[in-house]
């Protein structure tokens, strides 16, 4: 087995790895495509020689049977909630028979694929980190003495589960005014977009912001008290990883994609019901040297486990491998 780490990245920065290294990349999204008849009219038209899928379901499965070589990323949702669909946990094994190698962000990821489909080591090499995401900023009232904003960054989506603490933090945030929970990211689902706009415009103390780039969400990044995870599953949360980076506390939902790069009272705080993340809030509210402390900590975890330097390498590296597989 090989570790490889990475700072957050997505899979355009992933590009950016493989473009340095005079690699001609194509992004796609999987969502744009209908069938395989589509995914070979690309590859006929492009000329392309290899592939690289982000999420086994979503993208591994439309690479198959096409007589390129490709690898797969794992995502997240495809280990903790695709699995458990029958069909797509079949489809998944199918993909995973003709990748030639799949990708990890953590050691409890690549454990969990091993068990479902009993992959050779070797296919597996852990990389952490993730792709650093996207959003557009909207300017919030900073004339608060003292204010807080707590940041939660995720696509709006059910599993991201964005509402999990709102309540309570206005409940807070009715207690003391200084405190604000803004909610930031692209809007994914719909429908859910639809409950969670509706949510946050009848909740005091809560505030949804759209799509940002990514030099704007770094800055408010920078900018906000502490970053917040809520998810109910999480492969390695971006958001998480460039928090520690940005030099910023992290309080993450203890699942175990988070517990994996959190560790609690080190690295950052871990809560498993809405009170509990109050209590959190407020320790740290009120307690600048944990404050402190968390962030050493999550700088330097994020320097020693993390290197941008050897993603690239890694990502170099196994494209290379499917250079020599390809014939070309």
């Amino acid at each position: 087995m090989e570790e490889g780490c990475g700072v957050p990245g997505t899979l355009p920065c992933t590009w950016d790895h493989l473009e340095a290294a005079g690699h001609i990349c194509i992004l796609k999204d999987a969502f744009d495509f209908e069938s395989p008849s589509e995914i070979a009219n690309l590859i006929a038209a492009e000329n392309v020689e290899a592939a690289l899928a982000l999420h086994l379901y979503r993208g591994g499965r439309l690479l198959q049977g096409h007589g390129i070589p490709f690898g797969v990323i794992f995502g997240g949702t495809d280990l903790n909630e695709d699995v458990n669909q029958g069909e797509k946990n079949k489809v998944m094994g199918k993909v995973l028979e003709e990748a030639r190698f799949a990708v990890a962000f953590t050691k409890s990821m690549e454990e969990m694929a091993q068990r479902q489909w009993e992959l050779q080591q070797s296919r597996t090499p852990p990389l952490t980190g993730m792709p650093s995401f996207s959003a557009q900023v909207r300017e919030i009232n900073q004339s608060a003495d003292n204010l807080h904003v707590f940041l939660l960054i995720c696509g709006l989506r059910q599993v991201k589960d964005p509402l999990y603490v709102v309540d309570v933090f206005s409940e807070w945030h009715q207690e003391e005014p200084n405190v604000y929970l803004v909610i930031v990211g692209p809007e994914v689902d719909p429908v859910f977009t639809r409950e969670v706009k509706a949510k946050v415009r009848r909740t005091a103390g809560v505030r949804l912001i759209g799509e940002m780039p990514q030099g704007d969400l770094h800055a408010v990044m920078k900018s906000c008290f502490v970053v917040v995870n809520s998810s109910v599953s999480e492969g390695m949360s971006a958001a998480i990883l460039e928090a520690m980076d940005l030099e910023v506390p992290v309080l993450a939902r203890n699942i175990p994609g988070n517990a994996a790069v959190v560790e609690h009272g080190v690295t950052g705080l871990l809560f498993s019901e809405p009170q509990e993340f109050v209590q959190l809030a407020k320790r740290l509210v009120r307690d600048p040297a944990l404050e402190k402390e968390i962030v050493a900590n999550g700088r330097e975890y994020v320097r020693t486990h993390h290197s941008w330097q050897a993603e690239r390498d890694t990502y170099q590296r196994l494209v290379r491998m499917l250079e020599g597989s390809s014939g070309h």
